[in-house]
């Protein structure tokens, strides 16, 4: 699915076909999750292949390994010119892009100065399809603020994520809704939640949740089309008597939720100001509206 005998890769300086790539058993990352990771989409625009906000993700890149005591070894401008790079060699231009920042060989729970970077991309549809959503409320929560950098991309932190999305699956919904540590509504398990009241659009603050880069876009949008948008803190109970929402991350894009447990969002989706941000958001990354390039 994700690759092929042909397929290359970019590790530690070097362009190989994956076969030829290996990977240290007693890594650090593989046995105790510290590592940090960005998920990128590239488009087919007008003007080429572009990797979309490129410089923002990199750059959260390079703040997650610093919150987790890793020193990556290159510039968020590198890392771009490196990834054009892999999805040229590898004839791609819708793409997703994984840049993984894994650790050298370390039993102990000390930070290693061994680190490893990976660039890989592959052809890879929306991550939660084109369908509107069934989510059901998560029996788990997201992690404490004071207990791990919830703000950073980490390789561990997504076994949360792993646990929300099966029970989810194993229930018959599409996807699940994590609450915080007070019980006030965070995000999904791999996008940022947004819900729609009276044509107001409401997310959780910062603190609790990754800062995504969609989201950021969303914001963007909102203003351009003069949606308003409203960052607090809100129960599951509200979310209940919203006309609409949504999921939006970049593997996602933005993505409708028809359904949240029990209850129907009322309000038709093609009428809706949540519609008007999807529709905006593909009109933004598919014409390349936003140019921003290092090179």
């Amino acid at each position: 699915m994700y690759y092929n005998e042909e397929t290359v890769v970019f590790l530690d300086g070097n362009f190989l076909k994956i076969k030829d790539a290996h990977v240290g058993l007693y890594n650090q990352t593989m046995h105790y999750g510290n590592g940090v990771f960005e998920g990128i989409r590239s488009y087919d625009t007008p003007d080429g292949t572009r990797v979309f906000k490129a410089k923002e993700h990199f750059d959260r890149l390079h703040y997650s390994a610093k919150m987790m005591h890793i020193e990556l070894p290159y510039t968020s401008e590198e890392l771009e010119r490196l990834t054009y790079q892999v999805l040229e060699k590898n004839n791609l231009k819708d793409a997703y892009i994984r840049p993984l920042v894994y650790l050298g060989e370390n039993m102990s729970l000390t930070p290693t100065k061994e680190v490893h970077v990976l660039i890989a991309a592959w052809s890879w549809g929306k991550y939660l399809g084109d369908n509107m959503l069934n989510v059901m409320l998560s029996s788990y929560q997201r992690p404490n603020p004071r207990a791990c950098h919830v703000e950073a991309k980490v390789v561990g932190h997504y076994t949360n994520s792993i646990l929300a999305t099966s029970e989810a699956k194993a229930k018959g919904f599409d996807e699940a809704l994590l609450t915080d540590m007070n019980g006030y509504i965070a995000e999904g398990p791999g996008a940022n939640f947004f819900f729609e009241k009276d044509g107001k659009l409401t997310t959780a603050p910062l603190g609790n949740i990754l800062a995504g880069i969609t989201r950021s876009t969303v914001f963007e949008l909102a203003k351009e089309l003069k949606l308003e948008v409203e960052e607090r803190f809100f129960k599951p109970e509200e979310v209940l008597n919203a006309d609409a929402a949504f999921f939006c991350g970049t593997a996602a894009e933005v993505v409708g939720i028809k359904k949240m447990d029990a209850y129907n969002f009322p309000l038709k989706w093609e009428e809706s100001n949540s519609y008007l941000i999807q529709r905006a958001y593909k009109r933004r990354v598919s014409t390349n509206e936003y140019k921003e390039v290092y090179f």
